[in-house]
């Protein structure tokens, strides 16, 4: 995970302005997998996100692997940043990972209160599929 968050702030901190990064944060959206359209439903709707943010788990041999979209560019884009960093690790490796580097990055500084709000229910739900996962392991 450490080299995942390392290469998000790689990508990031090579641009000085927030609309380099605000451009970087929509290419990150749109280099997203096309999100199936079969989970497109209410259950994997992120509460929360004034868009519509959809954030689907996949558990695979004791890794979480994440589909997400949203009907807003930058907002895909923030969907992108965090499910190349949560996508693809163990439940325990996402819990120890907190979304500082957002801030290191720069990008929650420049959020408005209903993205930051949003922001704060992606990291949530991602956070509650670990869980899960993780106590589905010790069954």
């Amino acid at each position: 995970m450490l080299e995942r968050v390392t290469r998000i702030k790689d990508r990031f901190m090579k641009f000085s302005d927030w609309e380099d990064r605000y451009k970087e944060l929509i290419l990150l959206g749109r280099e997203l997998t096309p999100y199936p359209e079969d989970k497109r439903d209410d259950k994997y709707k992120v509460k929360g996100c004034q868009s519509q943010v959809w954030l689907y788990p996949e558990f695979k041999d004791g890794r979480v692997y994440f589909h997400g979209d949203s009907d807003a560019l930058l907002v895909k884009g923030i969907v992108g940043l965090l499910t190349s960093v949560y996508s693809d690790a163990t439940p325990d490796e996402i819990l120890a990972t907190p979304p500082e580097f957002l801030k290191e990055v720069g990008i929650t500084e420049h959020l408005s209160m209903n993205r930051s709000n949003g922001l704060a229910s992606m990291m949530k739900q991602i956070q509650m599929y670990a869980v899960v996962f993780k106590s589905m392991q010790k069954v």
